[in-house]
């Protein structure tokens, strides 16, 4: 119980980073409760369990980002934006109790040894997973380990007798940010970013020369769905469009004073046309990249108002491993807008922010009466953009509820989509391979979307799954088309399921709109007085 007090005193002293005696006091008192607590409560208690709740408790007080992680938290958390983590190298799902390999990564370890999709891993370490109800986690436990050191698996092969037996030399593996990349038309580009880590530039960079060479001289980066990352990746990215010496952000915080990120000389996209995608969920280093954008007038923002997230976080480790990651400061654009939403209504509040959007009828209304207060203007043409929180686009696009219904949300939600798509591109993937050599006549031609909705609903009722017809048709052409990008993604990769997904996305379709539109693009860019 002592060694609780004392790591209660020194996260508090790291906190607020000096020494003040009413702090000590509170903290000092708190020692004492836990203490109490320990020696004459009724039951015996879980001393960690109480501390890692009151931690918890009270970084939700704070603000909403402000955050404790365990050890074992922190490690998955930062391999996510480290951009790899040392393993054999395949992406794998769990498919009727079986550890089912999606696809061998290019270039990794397992790809090398022979890993092919559609194998199954019945044993790892002579040790049998198959049939155990082994959960995802503990599939990466025992496949993840320090680079050099070897695992052994057997996989069961479809046609082929037998397990066959493999020694995989884990290697570094990496996790890409970039998700997609390709070109719509001659002249366009696409990129789409899942998140913001360490090597998201240089990813960027690599796409951004290939599609070059491929014609590009307008670029769609679609930031949906990003949740953010690392800062240094965001102005990194933003550094890629701007000329010259061109603030993108800058931080501020009572115990941390102001510091201003600037553009530079450098960069792969410094003319030509940026469309930006955005939606509500996408957040932090997503709005740091499209608000400086928007700020110098050099991309035009579609989509919807982004979440708002503008909080800096430090991080603090503490001593068992675990780490404190608390608010530090604040992100600004360039124009002085601060990206972060109110949270002064706390946090259950804060956390129901997107349905509230829904409800209040944000996401799909026209417009969004906004206070004169909240506008700003842009750097070099004056145009009116919106502060209170988030980035709000120039061209908003409402969401698109048409295709929901309870049928296809249980599909995608229990997984059964998915499931069945790995099962079928399984089965027929020789056929598939033969009759599609390659993406564009897979794209055009591809004729069993019937047959295999007709087997996608007979699965479905065998999970559980009733079929309901009106659901059906009014979800069809929205399951069918999803089917067809899970079969793409499956034989090829996530490009080719971007370039399916996209064909309905209304963001998409916009900002494609905008992009080949020069009035379109122009109007939003236009100097204003």
């Amino acid at each position: 119980m002592k060694k609780i007090v004392f790591i209660w005193i020194i996260m508090s002293l790291s906190v607020t980073n000096y020494v003040h005696s009413q702090i000590s006091s509170e903290s000092l008192k708190f020692g004492e409760v836990l203490s109490k607590i320990a020696r004459y409560y009724v039951d015996t208690i879980n001393e960690t369990k109480i501390l890692d709740e009151v931690i918890v408790n009270m970084l939700h007080d704070l603000d909403p980002h402000s955050a404790y992680l365990r050890k074992d938290e922190v490690s998955a958390s930062q391999e996510q934006l480290d951009g790899g983590f040392d393993g054999i190298g395949v992406s794998f799902n769990i498919l009727k109790d079986t550890i089912f390999i999606i696809n061998p990564i290019s270039g990794g370890p397992s790809e090398k040894v022979g890993i092919r999709p559609g194998d199954r891993i019945i044993k790892i370490e002579g040790e049998n997973v198959a049939g155990i109800g082994i959960a995802n986690i503990d599939v990466q436990k025992k496949l993840k380990g320090p680079k050099n050191t070897k695992v052994n698996i057997s996989v069961l092969r479809r046609n082929v007798p037998g397990l066959i037996d493999f020694t995989i030399t884990r290697d570094k593996i990496p996790l890409y940010s970039l998700d997609a990349s390709y070109m719509i038309d001659d002249n366009t580009g696409y990129i789409k970013l899942s998140r913001f880590s360490s090597t998201t530039a240089s990813e960027f960079n690599t796409a951004v020369d290939a599609l070059k060479l491929e014609g590009m001289q307008d670029l769609i980066l679609d930031l949906s769905g990003n949740g953010g990352g690392y800062l240094f990746s965001a102005v990194d990215l933003a550094d890629q469009f701007l000329e010259g010496r061109r603030k993108i952000v800058y931080t501020e915080g009572a115990q941390n004073p102001r510091r201003d990120f600037y553009s530079t000389n450098a960069g792969v996209f410094k003319e030509g046309g940026v469309v930006v995608m955005i939606d509500e969920t996408s957040a932090s280093a997503s709005e740091i990249v499209s608000g400086a954008l928007q700020d110098w007038d050099r991309a035009v923002i579609v989509g919807r108002r982004s979440f708002g997230k503008g909080l800096v976080q430090g991080r603090f480790e503490l001593h068992d491993g675990s780490e404190l990651r608390l608010t530090v400061a604040k992100y600004y654009t360039p124009s002085g807008r601060l990206i972060q939403k109110s949270y002064e209504d706390g946090y259950e509040d804060y956390s129901k922010d997107l349905l509230n959007r829904y409800n209040s009828g944000e996401l799909s209304g026209e417009e969004v009466s906004i206070h004169d207060s909240l506008k700003y203007r842009t750097l070099l043409k004056n145009r009116i953009v919106y502060g209170g929180g988030g980035i709000s686009p120039d061209y908003f696009v409402s969401i698109d509820t048409s295709a929901n219904s309870d049928y296809y949300r249980a599909l995608i939600n229990r997984g059964l989509l998915n499931s069945f798509i790995l099962s079928y591109v399984d089965k027929n993937r020789k056929n598939l391979e033969k009759e599609y050599p390659d993406f564009v006549k897979f794209q055009k031609e591809f004729k069993e979307i019937s047959t295999m909705m007709s087997q996608l609903t007979k699965y479905a009722e065998k999970e559980g799954l009733p079929l309901v017809e009106a659901d059906y048709e009014k979800s069809y052409e929205r399951i069918s088309l999803l089917a067809k990008a899970y079969i793409a993604r499956d034989l090829w990769d996530t490009s080719e399921f971007y370039r399916i997904i996209n064909e309905v996305d209304p963001i998409f379709i916009k900002a494609k709109e905008v992009s080949n539109n020069a009035a379109l693009y122009e109007a939003k860019l236009k100097l204003r007085e």
